[in-house]
């Protein structure tokens, strides 16, 4: 058996190479590799969809699909025969086939031991193959009714659905029922939330749909680690994130008091608190309120006061602002970069006239409502245009 890291060597080198773009029989995008598919692409999509769809649609309809036990259900016939589609050289696929084959397990109580039995199903969560291979076996799974959008990330799926569409949201479900019984997996309903967000600046509020039976509706949901309301705030981001920063500086108290260097402190609250906070930051910062930012940046000035966070960390805006450039650049130097399609075109007046420099070459949107403000595409476009 190949060791962890001989597997994630694999992977990165051979199997997302030929994994690179998947696309279905309608020719639509359906998998990205994991080299540019990050938890901070897919919040950014999901909040760019809903931002744009709310500029036409009073509502959006979100629905965060839970599958129950999802790496230990898929089956290996299954997965190797969506693996045989994929334009992957057939030593790798060959590989893969030996790697999922003559798996067994038995179970030793008391001395006594049970014969083995044949594992065919389940893609060991926890290797380098699971997350690839939960996202080729998932490649298929699609919307019905066009305008709605389906946005995965391994066994994370949410479906979005606009207000001119909310009464598909059964037929929906129900293929993705459907779906789930033909690929070995089950949609566990009780664990399935949907959430509807709204524009809270706008005037004409609008009724929500009936709730979809069988599936709770909430105001708040945590998409991939970033807590979001109904009405697209952060508030409650803002504070999980402190809190859960503030028990770290208590333990780097206790380590202080143990007799750690500052410098050896500092470096941890880079690593653990600044991580933290800037987490998924592109995505989420332009949603913040003027009152979030003050609070993590009052935050940050807590950790100068103790001697833990660096002294050139000034302010949370600095720290959001150079990351949004970073991601700006990798976006536009990468064509098949995730979120290269939610650019504007090139702009023509660029192309012929000798205009001043700015920081992308592309058309700037228009901006039918405030709330594409706070989209990161939107943002980071118009920033410093004029």
């Amino acid at each position: 058996m190949p060791s962890r890291i001989y597997i994630k060597c694999l992977v990165g080198c051979k199997v997302t190479k030929y994994t690179h773009r998947i696309y279905g029989a309608n020719g639509k995008l359906e998998i990205v590799s994991q080299r540019t598919y990050t938890l901070l692409h897919i919040h950014i999509t999901i909040l760019h969809k809903v931002t744009h769809l709310l500029t036409t649609n009073p509502y959006v309809v979100v629905i965060a699909l839970d599958f129950s036990k999802a790496f230990d259900t898929v089956r290996h016939f299954t997965l190797l025969e969506k693996l045989a589609k994929l334009d992957i050289p057939d030593s790798v696929y060959n590989w893969l086939v030996s790697f999922f084959s003559e798996r067994t397990h038995c179970t030793e109580y008391c001395g006594v031991k049970s014969p083995p039995h044949e594992i065919t199903a389940s893609i060991i969560q926890g290797s380098g193959i699971g997350p690839v291979a939960y996202v080729v076996n998932a490649a298929d799974l699609e919307t019905v009714t066009p305008g709605n959008a389906m946005c995965k990330y391994a066994d994370d799926t949410y479906l979005i659905v606009p207000a001119e569409n909310v009464n598909s949201r059964s037929a929906e479900i129900d293929n993705v029922e459907e779906w789930s019984r033909a690929n070995n997996l089950r949609l566990n309903r009780t664990k399935t939330y949907e959430i509807v967000f709204t524009d809270n600046r706008r005037k004409r509020v609008s009724q929500p749909p009936p709730p979809i039976p069988g599936i709770a509706r909430t105001s708040t949901l945590k998409i991939l680690g970033v807590t979001i309301t109904s009405g697209l705030s952060m508030s409650e981001h803002q504070r999980n994130v402190t809190t859960s920063c503030a028990q770290t500086l208590y333990a780097l108290k206790v380590l202080r008091a143990h007799g750690m260097c500052d410098t050896a402190l500092q470096t941890i609250y880079r690593s653990v608190v600044i991580a933290k906070l800037r987490y998924a930051s592109s995505a989420w910062w332009g949603f913040a309120s003027a009152t979030d930012r003050q609070r993590i940046n009052a935050f940050l000035r807590r950790g100068q006061r103790s001697g833990f966070c660096p002294a050139d960390v000034t302010t949370f805006e600095e720290l959001c602002e150079s990351a949004d450039h970073q991601l700006l650049n990798s976006i536009l130097a990468n064509p098949n970069h995730l979120l290269y399609e939610l650019l504007p075109p090139i702009s023509p007046s660029l192309q012929h006239y000798n205009l001043r420099e700015r920081s992308h070459n592309r058309q700037l949107p228009d901006k039918s409502t405030h709330i594409m403000d706070s989209n990161f595409i939107y943002r980071i476009l118009y920033r410093n245009t004029y």
